[in-house]
């Protein structure tokens, strides 16, 4: 069988791909601390699930991060330039579509992840944040080490999240644990994580999530692959649409109502290092 080039990995920045035993292991790498997410992680993200779920070799997903921390999210300074025309005062309608179609490629790559017919696990260790918890709430499965911590941030830099954490979240924590994270933007650990259902299970450190995360992929790849891609399309099917129809409800308000002073000082706040004076303008 010749070797799908989805997974060279060489043609990544931000991500390195292993398959082997039928599991797949994708490392997000970068580039940029704490795996923060820049225009290579939302270029890449989609080809790399597509040519997972069209592998037949593939038959579970593990998704860890690298170094200490799974992720600190949306790269604000790497994608700031894609910000700058909407938040312009003159903003019309050309900005506001382009803004429109940023959010929808980004809402794709998250997707991939989502609608991967291949069951995702995923191994969270440190710091995730913002993007990184759009991206576990796509996973199938959530383990996590005991020194991880999670924040829908978005909040705090004066944005709504659209990746689709405020769709996915419900379903995995409920309604009340959703506001209150989204709402707050507050910090949870992983003791909080698993109380709510975050996660599954909180292993001592993160090598032993890791393992776990390996393990639970091995376990789904020994068993049939057609009835374990039944078992998703069943469980998937009253969720597909509540998702999407808020995905789509969020970037059109994102693209008509995002733009705001208060953005603009969220974002000159993250590059002079200091805390943001927010005015509801």
């Amino acid at each position: 069988m010749t070797t799908p080039d989805y997974r060279n990995s060489d043609q990544y920045r931000a991500f390195d791909i292993t398959v082997a035993d039928h599991v797949a292991e994708v490392t997000l790498i970068g580039p940029g601390k704490g795996n923060a997410m820049g225009p290579d992680f939302w270029s890449e993200l989609v080809p790399i699930f597509e040519g997972f779920d069209a592998d037949p070799d593939v038959r579970a997903v593990v998704i860890a991060g690298s170094g200490k921390h799974f992720s600190y999210g949306l790269d604000l300074p790497a994608m700031s330039g894609d910000f700058g025309p909407v938040l312009a005062p003159d903003a019309k309608a050309g900005p506001r579509t382009t803004f429109h179609t940023m959010i929808k490629r980004m809402q794709a790559g998250i997707n991939a992840v989502a609608d991967c017919r291949k069951p995702v696990v995923a191994a969270i260790s440190g710091w995730c944040i913002g993007g990184g918890v759009d991206l576990i709430t796509a996973a199938d499965i959530r383990v996590a080490s005991a020194d991880a911590k999670f924040s829908v941030r978005e909040v705090r830099v004066a944005i709504v999240a659209d990746m689709g954490s405020l769709a996915r979240l419900p379903r995995i924590i409920g309604d009340g644990h959703t506001r209150e994270l989204a709402l707050t933007g507050k910090d949870i650990d992983a003791a909080r994580a698993e109380r709510i259902g975050l996660v599954n299970d909180v292993h001592d450190d993160q090598e032993a999530a890791l393992a776990a995360a390996r393990a639970t992929a091995a376990d789904i790849a020994a068993n049939p692959p057609l009835v374990v891609q039944g078992v998703m399309d069943v469980l998937d099917h009253s969720r597909r649409s509540a998702v999407d129809d808020s995905l789509r409800y969020v970037a059109a308000w994102n693209s008509a109502f995002l733009p705001s002073n208060d953005l603009g000082e969220a974002m000159a706040a993250v590059f002079e290092k200091r805390k943001p004076e927010f005015k509801g303008e």
